[in-house]
């Protein structure tokens, strides 16, 4: 009589080790492509944010441009027309669309000014 029980575990121990290495590749690529650069956009974002002071001009995620005239502790005083200011909150300020109207707007400057 053969003892399939035996049989079994034998077969199923020997079929884990690539299953675990399979596993474990795929949670490094993960980490590589999906986590890792999410954690540092995230930290140029706060880093960004933190250094932003007043006369700064500014996108939200919204879409809103403005210059920024007080800091209010976790808000912002943004100008975005004569005589027109909002509230806004520093999380809504947006460290791409910012970053992009200041290239262009540095880029329209130089133009300008070799004219």
């Amino acid at each position: 009589m053969v003892n399939t029980d035996m049989i079994l575990l034998q077969a199923a121990g020997g079929d884990m080790l690539p299953t675990f290495i399979l596993f474990g590749l795929m949670f490094v690529v993960m980490y590589f492509f999906f986590i890792r650069p999410q954690q540092k956009k995230m930290k140029e974002q706060n880093d960004f944010v933190a250094k932003l002071q007043k006369g700064d001009r500014v996108v939200t995620n919204a879409g809103i441009h403005g210059r920024i005239l007080k800091e209010e502790g976790e808000t912002f005083l943004v100008e975005v027309d004569t005589n027109v200011k909002l509230k806004i909150e520093r999380s809504a300020i947006s460290y791409d669309n910012t970053k992009r109207l200041n290239a262009e707007t540095g880029k329209k400057e130089e133009v300008a000014a070799t004219k």
